[in-house]
């Protein structure tokens, strides 16, 4: 999904907004999924439509993800790129 960058040595780089976006996009293929993000990010779907381009909208949705190291895992596989990619985009939508 995401293009790598030579200068990398073939790691994956990507906006972290982006990440976060296709992370979210991963986490509501599951309603079960969707509901316990919403329920521990205390994310609400307005909050969702309105603030989805503010950074700490993003790093929720990235946190929400760290705290179940199985979905970290599994969505970062689904859009592409590695689990310490997403960990790192968290924390640069945090600084």
């Amino acid at each position: 999904m995401f293009e790598t960058n030579a200068k990398s040595g073939g790691q994956i780089q990507a906006d972290p907004a982006m990440l976060a976006l296709g992370a979210l996009g991963w986490i509501l293929t599951d309603t079960g999924r969707a509901s316990r993000m919403l329920a521990l990010t205390g994310l609400t779907p307005d909050i969702l439509r309105h603030d989805i381009s503010e950074k700490a909208t993003l790093a929720a949705i990235l946190a929400f993800l760290e705290a179940h190291e199985p979905d970290l895992i599994a969505a970062a596989e689904h859009i592409g790129v590695t689990p310490q990619a997403l960990v790192r985009a968290r924390m640069e939508l945090e600084a």
